[in-house]
């Protein structure tokens, strides 16, 4: 009997390249998303059902889990994926511009997994998969608030595997170094602040570097691949960095001071 995964933010970068694979793999896929009419021939793909998600509004999340289940019965599988990065020096933030980054890389990530691990524990098996980053092991210059949200990501999912363990349910977290997908693009908020000109050289020095890191990475197909591989993994193994084990490594072994200097070395040269 086929397994089905459901999958936030699937209409473009590594959540349609997640969707594509485990179609291909002949599992039901439930491609989530904000605009479902964005979903192009993803929803031609085999197994695969367009529902609308926004992971900031708790009836869409409800909507579609209960879709889900009435569709297969089960939801074996769920990649919290949706998210964005907002960029840009921390002065220049609003609240409402920091609410809204924790609204969808946190809060979302929780409302969804809330709804669908009932279904989970009566079962008893189940497997979350959160997106997280490098971003939520080493930081940057720039993403302070993106950082923020990613460090709560791996706390969060690092205390959940505790409760869930004796529900058989894994906690998995997908730890991504730069990938070539539109976060560097359409998928990233610029903050800026009216008036505000004295980070305007820092920013300048440093975004560029940011973002030929991201232009010349590989592609999001590595990343569903190794979504595919934490999915299928029946250990309780908790992360899954891709193109940034050397970094994590480094971070690791080397002192705060000897970490920063190696960032502002590659980013504020």
């Amino acid at each position: 009997m086929a397994k089905t995964i459901l999958v936030t933010g699937a209409s473009s970068g590594i959540g349609e390249a997640t969707v594509r694979l485990f179609s291909r793999k002949k599992w039901n896929v439930l491609a989530t998303m904000r605009s479902p009419e964005k979903a192009g021939d993803l929803a031609t793909l085999p197994g695969v059902s367009i529902l609308r998600l926004d992971v900031t509004d708790l009836d869409s999340i409800r909507s579609a889990v209960d879709e889900g289940l009435a569709q297969h019965g089960a939801i074996d599988a769920v990649v919290n994926n949706a998210g964005y990065g907002m960029v840009g020096p921390f002065e220049a933030t609003t609240p409402e511009k920091v609410q809204k980054q924790f609204e969808t890389n946190v809060f979302g990530l929780m409302n969804v997994t809330r709804e669908v691990l009932p279904s989970m524990r009566e079962k008893r098996s189940g497997t979350i998969i959160n997106m997280s980053s490098v971003g939520g092991r080493i930081t940057f210059p720039l993403y302070s608030v993106y950082h923020a949200t990613k460090f709560a990501v791996e706390g969060f999912s690092e205390s959940l595997q505790y409760e869930l363990r004796q529900f058989n349910i894994k906690v998995k977290l997908i730890e991504p170094g730069p990938i070539k997908t539109p976060f560097y693009d359409r998928s990233q908020d610029l903050v800026s602040k009216e008036g505000l000109k004295a980070y305007d050289t820092f920013v300048a020095r440093a975004l560029p570097h940011m973002q030929k890191e991201g232009h010349n990475a590989p592609g999001p197909t590595g990343v569903a691949y190794t979504v595919w591989e934490a999915a299928m993994d029946n250990t309780y193994r908790m992360r899954y960095p891709i193109n940034a084990e050397a970094m994590l490594s480094l971070r690791k072994l080397l002192p705060d001071r000897a970490v920063f200097k190696l960032v502002r070395s590659v980013l504020l040269r």
